[in-house]
């Protein structure tokens, strides 16, 4: 093996989830009831494997998805800056249609590789993708020194679509990814320096529960 496995997670549901309420500035919603839920059963389907460490975004849903992930191997949750939510701007806490159409058809060409667009005020994906990857990047070289225990990174949706294909190099890649469903990424390779050359998916989660 050439380094540790990346599992990406997205969080567990909330009430804006279920409103489809863009909710992407930190603090947002903390889980619902289902999304606590959730939060334990994926952390029953990571508990046989090696973990060696459980970090989460700033926003509250993700580290109680996290928490029960970390307890079940006998860690902490780390919380960490960049891997947030990709911020919706204007339409921020939003629901209506007008919003859901404009993050719609932002998400249609980030889908497409087209990553400059954004929503008015928001984010583009190559700014999303800008912060996200020298994150992981860095706990993977942190890691990949200690050994080829996997390590858990709790985030948000889009922002785990937008990095990951990012990371494979491609956009041939399922187009969603469910509350707690995961996203596992080996590394093909490593350099001299210690970073991976590249990445290869293992798991991609497209329904619920997974």
């Amino acid at each position: 093996m050439t380094g540790p496995r990346l599992i990406l997670v997205r969080h567990g549901q909330t009430d804006a989830n279920v409103s489809r309420a863009l909710d992407s500035r930190p603090p947002g919603f903390p889980l619902n009831a289902l999304g606590r839920e959730q939060a334990h059963r994926v952390a029953q389907r990571l508990a046989d494997l090696p973990i060696a460490a459980v970090y989460a975004s700033v926003a509250p849903r993700a580290q109680q998805t996290a928490a029960p992930i970390a307890a079940g191997h006998g860690l902490e949750v780390q919380v960490v800056q960049g891997i947030h939510e990709i911020f919706c701007g204007d339409y921020e806490g939003r629901s209506d249609h007008e919003a859901r159409v404009k993050f719609d058809e932002a998400y249609r060409h980030w889908r497409d590789g087209e990553l400059g667009q954004r929503i008015a005020g928001g984010e583009s994906a190559a700014e999303v993708r800008d912060r996200f990857l020298p994150v992981v990047d860095g706990l993977w070289r942190r890691h990949a020194e200690l050994g080829d225990e996997a390590f858990v990174v709790v985030s948000h949706g889009a922002t785990i679509q937008i990095s990951a294909r990012a990371m494979l190099g491609h956009y041939r890649t399922p187009r969603y990814v469910p509350n707690t469903g995961r996203v596992v990424l080996a590394p093909s390779g490593r350099t001299g320096g210690g970073a991976a050359t590249g990445w290869t998916l293992e798991l991609w989660d497209t329904a619920k529960d997974a």
